[in-house]
């Protein structure tokens, strides 16, 4: 018998091959590939209408690619034994406004033979308090708490995250974190959308770039960053920022009342000559580009 290890790839939850998908003369997607793996995050990241939007639907059944194809677990995306696995929630919920939250719970759980207790689903996504309100009543941060909720209370083992955050404060941010970690430590894998890029550079194992329905970059966070060679060097300084935009290698200048932040090109000329010219520089720090830089650059280059 061959006792050698089986190194195939295990089978994508979610994946798109080739698929492309136009609207009239607009083409949205251009022959992207794309695989969400078990226990991982996956960023979907770019500009509005780079095609973010359009590959989540295909991968929902809620359009049909022109060509090219689209997977749930290995079956058509409106299989209902795949729709049965997935949890979704979208920027636009369609959630009835006069149902108490606790009977939402209770409708959505329904539907699912092994769902999450009220008490996990409660605290998984921050209810405390408000099971007895209606939904309609709620601000729009609960409102998104109680979409989380009903997205992950069938335990799915692939969960579509589309703008998830957007509405809630910085502590409802950090429980939607935490608990997403807790997910993919238990083998969720979960695509991602978000236009608050630390948030995908804290969450995303890996990141997809998206421009004018091209794939332009993809890998870890690290892989996107480095395609930008940029630093940010922050400090109190007496010098001019006016004059310090002047410098051979910077990029910008931000800040006032002394605490200044410079975007660089090539950071060593330009610590040097700070050093030299300002005996008493403060409070330096030096910092690599963010992955919103990259994701800037990224999508101005393909533009």
């Amino acid at each position: 018998m061959d006792q050698r290890h089986d190194t195939r790839q295990p089978a994508p939850l979610a994946q798109l091959q080739d698929a492309r998908k136009a609207y009239g003369a607009h083409c949205a997607l251009d022959g992207i590939d794309l695989r969400v793996d078990a226990g991982e995050v996956v960023a979907l990241l770019g500009p509005n209408g780079a095609g973010k939007t359009t590959a989540i639907g295909l991968l929902l059944g809620l359009i049909r690619a022109d060509d090219g194809s689209a997977n749930l677990f290995g079956q058509p995306p409106h299989a209902l034994a795949a729709r049965r696995r997935i949890g979704v929630m979208l920027q636009s919920a369609g959630v009835p406004d006069t149902l108490r939250v606790g009977e939402l719970l209770a409708l959505t759980r329904s539907y699912y033979e092994q769902p999450r207790s009220v008490v996990d689903c409660i605290a998984l996504a921050g209810l405390d308090g408000i099971l007895d309100r209606r939904y309609g009543a709620l601000s729009g941060g609960q409102q998104r708490r109680v979409q989380f909720a009903l997205a992950i209370c069938g335990r799915p083992r692939l969960l579509f995250l589309d703008e998830p955050t957007t509405g809630l404060d910085v502590e409802a941010r950090q429980l939607f974190w935490r608990t997403i970690r807790e997910l993919v430590a238990d083998g969720c894998g979960i695509l991602l959308t978000t236009h608050y890029l630390e948030e995908a550079e804290a969450l995303a194992d890996r990141v997809i770039v998206l421009a004018q329905g091209r794939i332009v970059a993809q890998g870890s966070v690290g892989d996107i960053r480095a395609h930008v060679s940029q630093r940010r060097i922050r400090c109190v300084t007496s010098l001019d920022a006016a004059r310090l935009s002047t410098w051979p290698h910077v990029r910008s200048v931000a800040g006032d009342n002394g605490r200044i932040e410079l975007v660089v090109d090539i950071v060593e000329p330009v610590l040097r000559r700070l050093l030299a010219e300002d005996a008493g520089l403060q409070d330096l720090e030096v910092e690599r580009a963010g992955l919103s830089d990259a994701v800037v650059a990224l999508t101005r280059e393909a533009a």
